[in-house]
């Protein structure tokens, strides 16, 4: 019997574990400020004579639609499109974001047209934001029935690290080369593959329920008046603010460390090995410590592989640093999307996590944009080396502020479990998977 329950299993999580993977990999690889053509995006910017600040602020509000994550939430769940809740949205995001790389890949974009490129590659961003969340609703719908959440999960996290590793090392060789077109084409076909594999993998029965704004309007409007969601959040805001990440620091490596665009490329794909380490670590230990002490553990590690930028002076430290922080980073990070996942009341599961996501990412892009002009204020002042160290201090700083929130986190979390009757751990690699 229980063979053949296991066999049973085995044949619904193998083509559910496919359609997942093939969609979070290309998620991995084609998602803008992220993926495959971040990085080249920003080396055609630098190379059209953009300052540090004005990348970084193309860079923020190209992730713009990362803030709206519980709004598509809301519209996926309340708003069904042409009868489906999943699959029209589906293949409406990915579709459009297929179409305008594509465009990209083909039409001859020169630094007259920023303004043109950033909007071809905002609708782009707003497809994979859009489908992320409609990915994230669809599997929970699909496994949970199964008991098959934690395995799809699994999958989630092993195929994005995937399309990251191959987007780093191909991105900054595309970076060096000054082949941005290539990378566009790459992605939009990618994009292209996701389409045709939700028109015929995802099958979805019409709903005849009619669209409710105001039930999501209500169900969002609750989860902002609930005081363990502002605690957590201020929590996940003050621990993602890093203004030395993404734009400023590829800047910076590339610049003034003179590394090559390649190297760089290579450092974020080390980061990505350290990541899947720690993914894979993270559910072996969880559970024997208290969350408490966790959540302690995640400020230690979030400051750690923040000043570890301090150490970075060649190419030898550049690799032990990305190997090391890809690893400390991504292990805070899975506590921290732990703690999301414990301060979602279970009636509102979905908009909540979705909205504490977008506060981080919101977090992400405003450090990002602030990054960009104090670097080239604190170096006109101290230098490159003694500017950057400082900006990484700030973030530093920042980490260090969580443990100002965090006797309101564990008072209004505790307040929130009695509530609901959450006594028990929820497990962070399982609901994790929610996030970017």
């Amino acid at each position: 019997m229980n063979r053949r329950r296991a066999s049973g299993q085995l044949r619904d999580v193998v083509p559910l574990g496919v359609l997942f993977g093939v969609l979070y990999f290309v998620q991995g690889i084609a998602e803008p400020t992220e993926g495959l053509i971040a990085q080249p995006v920003r080396s055609l910017l630098a190379s059209w004579g953009r300052s540090i600040e004005e990348i970084a602020a193309f860079s923020a509000l190209l992730a713009a639609p990362w803030w709206l994550k519980p709004l598509y939430g809301a519209l996926t769940d309340h708003v069904p499109l042409l009868r489906l809740r999943r699959k029209s949205y589906l293949l409406l995001t990915t579709g459009a974001a297929a179409v305008f790389l594509g465009y990209l890949a083909v039409a001859d974009v020169d630094e007259s047209a920023s303004r043109l490129l950033f909007w071809c590659l905002l609708v782009p961003t707003l497809g994979v934001a859009f489908a992320d969340v409609v990915v994230d609703a669809l599997m929970v719908e699909r496994g949970r029935p199964l008991g098959l959440t934690g395995s799809l999960q699994s999958v989630q996290w092993g195929a994005i690290y995937a399309g990251t590793l191959l987007a780093g090392w191909l991105g900054g060789r595309l970076s060096e080369s000054r082949q941005q077109q290539i990378g566009f084409g790459i992605c939009a076909a990618a994009l292209a593959v996701s389409f045709l594999v939700c028109l015929f993998a995802v099958r979805e029965r019409p709903t005849t329920a009619r669209p409710d704004l105001r039930s999501a309007a209500r169900e969002l409007g609750h989860a902002l008046r609930l005081p363990v969601v502002w605690s957590t959040g201020a929590f996940l805001f003050l621990w993602n603010f890093n203004p030395f990440l993404t734009a400023i620091l590829q800047y910076h490596m590339t610049h003034r460390l003179a590394f090559s665009e390649a190297f760089y490329g290579d450092t974020l794909s080390l980061q990505a090995i350290g990541s899947i380490v720690a993914s894979i670590a993270y559910p072996f230990y969880c559970r024997r410590f208290s969350f408490r002490a966790l959540l302690h553990a995640s400020i230690v590690l979030g400051i750690g592989s923040t000043i570890a930028y301090w150490l970075m002076v060649d190419e030898t430290t550049a690799v032990l640093i990305s190997l090391v922080v890809g690893f400390t980073y991504m292990s805070a990070t899975l506590v921290q999307l732990d703690l999301a996942a414990r301060a979602c009341p279970l009636l509102s599961a979905g908009t909540v996590f979705a909205l504490l996501m977008a506060l981080s990412n919101l977090s992400l892009s405003l450090a990002t944009w602030v990054g960009g002009t104090w670097y080239e204020q604190l170096e006109a002042t101290y230098g490159a080396v003694h500017g950057f160290n400082l900006l990484v201090a700030i973030g530093a700083g920042f980490t260090a502020g969580c443990w100002l929130v965090l006797p309101l986190v564990n008072r209004t979390l505790t307040a929130a479990e009695h509530a609901l009757g959450e006594n028990h751990a929820v497990s962070g690699g399982s609901d994790a998977a929610n996030s970017r």
